[in-house]
């Protein structure tokens, strides 16, 4: 099943089929081992970099590689989904939030000590805002970087970190004035400081992306590592959040197809009753009410990728909504799909149930359902 975008050339198909053959041929084989081994492999991401997948959408001064439309990084976003584990693309990706700041506000020394080298697959940088006494909101956090001469001396937590284990650089929001939005600046913090400390999380899912809880304990970064003008974080953080939530709603995109597919498939073959599963009009009702979610979620996610496209920046109210829609259709096709497989579902021998048990984390992560439609509810003044 392909939707077919008005605005997608023969390129962007040439593009689509360039990405799923270096996903079917280097990942979908092990990423079933990955996962169970909760092991993330070492060399994934230069290979990633030898076709342009990590470079895309980023400056060529840094060893990137521009797109002419939006159109790619959704393609993008959703063939790596298509690996049928979150963990994956959270995991090959992480640069996706963590190096975009760096680029808006950083020194231009800093942007070349960072960017060339996550760029090529050699280092790793990720975001860290999220602390263990908040989530979603952010103009709450406590981590505090008090100003030492040409240092701030940083004391606090994050948690829920992903890729934190192995990160070179953590992109790391701190309270730096007093309460609120106004007093929160963005640090890049090298892991390998004194008195930097992080430990591993187990998690429901995504067993093959590494989570982490990071401590900073009288950790002292440069004044030179900060994004932007002190206090003015919040700014460079908020603005990372739409292209976040639009990739994530591209991935979400990709895992309900695997869903729809793999259960499809299964209903072809699968005979109850002396006739295939399919033939069987409740069944066929469930996969037709998958592709309607999922056609529905697709026009949404290239509509607004277009008119982002035209504005020069991706609305907030409706960017906001199409993040709960996508996490909503995911878990319909996961849960559907689950139904129709029967005990097969229950196994760990195929991806639904391992994307069924990751539906969650696609409602809370870069923003909760809740906390998306009161956003999208302010913006239109309600």
């Amino acid at each position: 099943m392909q939707f077919k975008y008005p605005g997608l050339t023969a390129e962007h198909d040439a593009y689509r089929d360039q990405i799923r053959r270096f996903v079917q041929t280097e990942i979908v084989p092990n990423v079933a081992k990955w996962d169970e081994e909760g092991l993330f492999p070492s060399d994934l991401h230069k290979k990633a970099a030898e076709v342009g997948i990590l470079q895309l959408g980023y400056p060529e001064e840094y060893g990137g590689i521009p797109c002419a439309d939006p159109y790619y990084q959704i393609i993008l976003a959703e063939e790596i989904s298509r690996s049928g584990a979150g963990g994956l693309p959270a995991g090959l990706m992480t640069h996706g939030i963590g190096l975009p700041p760096v680029l808006a506000g950083a020194s231009e020394a800093l942007k070349q000590e960072i960017a060339p080298a996550v760029l090529r697959g050699e280092k790793f940088i990720a975001l860290g805002v999220t602390e263990p006494g908040g989530g979603s909101d952010v103009a709450a956090l406590k981590t505090r970087a008090v100003r030492d001469g040409d240092y701030y001396v940083v004391n606090g937590s994050k948690t829920f970190i992903t890729s934190g284990m192995r990160a070179d650089w953590v992109t790391t929001a701190v309270r730096t004035g007093g309460d609120g939005m106004g007093g929160i600046s963005l640090l890049v913090i090298p892991t390998d400081l004194p008195g930097f400390s992080r430990t591993p999380l187990k998690k429901m899912g995504w067993w093959m992306s590494d989570t982490a809880t990071l401590y900073f304990d009288n950790v002292r970064v440069p004044v030179a590592n900060r994004i932007g003008p002190e206090n003015q974080g919040f700014l460079y953080a908020m603005a990372n959040f739409n292209g976040e939530r639009t990739g994530m709603a591209a991935g979400c995109l990709g895992y309900s197809k695997i869903c729809y597919e793999y259960a499809r498939d299964y209903a072809k073959q699968r005979k109850t009753f002396g006739k295939r599963l399919a033939d069987h009009q409740v069944i066929r009702h469930k996969l037709a009410r998958m592709m309607l979610e999922i056609t529905g979620l697709e026009t949404m996610v290239y509509t607004l990728a277009t008119i982002g496209h035209r504005e020069g920046k991706m609305p907030v109210a409706e960017t906001a909504l199409l993040k709960v829609k996508a996490s909503e259709t995911f878990e319909f096709c996961a849960n559907e799909a689950m139904q129709i497989l029967g005990g097969h579902g229950f196994m760990r021998d195929n991806p639904v149930e391992r994307l069924y048990r990751e539906t969650k984390v696609q409602a809370i992560g870069g923003g909760s359902a809740e906390i998306m439609l009161d956003l999208a509810a302010r913006q239109y003044g309600i």
